[in-house]
């Protein structure tokens, strides 16, 4: 019988791939893990944020890694785990954290933009999705982490790509979940509500999308990253081990009006 107890969100001997892992809310997620005892392999396109993200771990007394690389190319998956099985022999924990967000008026947006978004936020998820799960099932456990939206259960009218893709991770979470529940592996998702980030910078000045949202949360008030680190620690922690499936939104309760 599992016990629970301290050592339940521990994660020591832990190795987590974040994508997008040295920026935005992918920095704070690697944050949130190295501080409980993982070793942290970030993925990106470009090193922006790197140098610091390194001070960071490694002051948290872990280890990190890196590998640049676009997840939208053909086999960019299969070389990114290689690359964190090489540095580290196992892969314990994926977090899905890259994404994009293009807004344009229904009868202005360019094929081209319903392509990109939907490369980096879906297919790019699902095949690093793939090649984690093929090294997870041999060590019969592991934590993947999709990072969905409140546009994982809301229409977004100059989103289309982005709202489409966010309803995607929704469905790919829960039937991994269930494909994978026999090797011991639990796919979640986490869903921010309105953070305050550079992506929703656009929404908070907006003279009259701002106040809305604002007005719809129930505490009256935007979110901060740092309210996520938590609900990220449980769901790649063993406290966790019986969660799989489920979509956690963490947006003020938001969803609830």
């Amino acid at each position: 019988m599992p016990k629970f107890d301290r050592n339940s969100y521990n994660l020591e001997g832990k190795v987590a791939l974040i994508t997008g892992g040295a920026r935005g809310l992918g920095r704070n997620y690697s944050i949130a893990l190295s501080m409980y005892g993982a070793d942290i392999f970030v993925a990106a396109e470009n090193e922006e944020g790197w140098d610091e993200i390194r001070e960071i771990v490694e002051a948290n007394g872990r280890q990190i890694g890196f590998i640049k690389q676009d997840i939208t190319k053909p086999g960019a998956a299969d070389t990114i785990v290689d690359a964190v099985i090489e540095k580290f022999g196992h892969l314990d924990i994926l977090v899905n954290n890259a994404g994009i967000q293009i807004r344009n008026d229904v009868l202005d947006f360019k094929d081209e933009d319903w392509y990109k978004v939907i490369d980096v936020n879906l297919n790019g998820l699902y095949m690093l999705s793939h090649a984690a799960a093929k090294v997870m099932a041999k060590q019969k456990h592991g934590k993947i982490i999709n990072i969905g939206s409140m546009q994982s259960y809301r229409a977004g009218k100059r989103i289309f790509p982005y709202a489409a893709s966010k309803h995607g991770v929704l469905g790919l979470t829960r039937a991994y979940a269930d494909a994978l529940a026999p090797y011991n592996i639990q796919v979640n998702g986490l869903a921010p509500g309105y953070i305050i980030t550079d992506m929703t910078r656009s929404l908070q000045q907006d003279p009259v999308r701002g106040p809305e949202i604002r007005e719809h949360i129930p505490s009256g008030e935007w979110g901060v990253p740092e309210q996520l680190m938590g609900p990220m620690v449980f769901l790649a922690s063993e406290a966790s081990d019986y969660v799989t499936g489920v979509m956690l939104p963490v947006d003020g309760g938001y969803l609830l009006r």
